[in-house]
């Protein structure tokens, strides 16, 4: 037991203490709205641009990132989600904007995550010597690596929670007013019978009331 509980705390801190780069944030983007971030990244580093739209409209968002100099790295429009993976060439601050200009009155979610840089292979810093400990080195390197996925997975499941939320309160919301739309075209159909059902017991027959001569 003790040695389990001495693998989570070991990846735990290799987690802590990896030299990838990273920002992962969620916000809101308003209607005709533009928001951009920055990043410095070295030269010859592999990075990755991963965004979603969670909630609003049709949950898509346009979408440009640009390198030092105003280099268009990468440009997409009403995008829902995408991941795009490149090497810089050099050393500088890379733009990414998300924008929703093309939208009246849809506000949105957004989620993204920049990280730059491999991780160093844990093997090297732990030490390739035969000792007592290989097998506990072993598999606290399986550990890590386990606890990186479940990271992940917890990641996208919370955002794939958080957008069928999002849509089922809206569909939610449409069979209500649906429901009630119907209950005013019942409620006005039913006065409109009883209107014309009292009318054809109230009319007044040809003569009647008219004195005898």
């Amino acid at each position: 037991m003790w040695v389990c509980r001495l693998c989570v705390v070991f990846s735990v801190w290799l987690l802590s203490a990896s030299q990838v780069r990273a920002t992962e944030l969620t916000f809101e983007l308003s209607d005709n709205a533009k928001q951009c971030f920055y990043e410095e990244v070295d030269k010859n580093i592999k990075t990755t641009l991963e965004y979603q739209v969670v909630t609003g409209g049709h949950y898509d968002v346009d979408v440009t990132l640009e390198g030092p100099g105003a280099q268009i790295l990468y440009k997409e429009k009403k995008k829902q989600y995408d991941t795009y993976t490149w090497t810089t060439t050099v050393k500088g601050v890379y733009k990414f904007c998300f924008s929703n200009e093309f939208s009246t009155f849809a506000h949105k979610t957004v989620y993204f995550d920049f990280y730059a840089g491999d991780e160093q292979p844990l093997t090297g810093k732990i030490g390739a010597q035969a000792s007592a400990l290989t097998q506990l080195e072993a598999s606290c390197v399986m550990i890590h690596e386990s606890l990186k996925s479940i990271i992940s997975y917890q990641t996208h499941g919370r955002l794939r929670e958080a957008h069928d939320r999002a849509h089922a309160e809206l569909v939610n919301n449409r069979v209500q007013w649906w429901s009630i739309a119907e209950f005013c075209a019942i409620l006005f159909v039913g006065i409109g019978q009883v209107i014309v059902l009292r009318s054809f017991f109230t009319d007044k027959r040809p003569g009647a009331g008219s004195g005898k001569t």
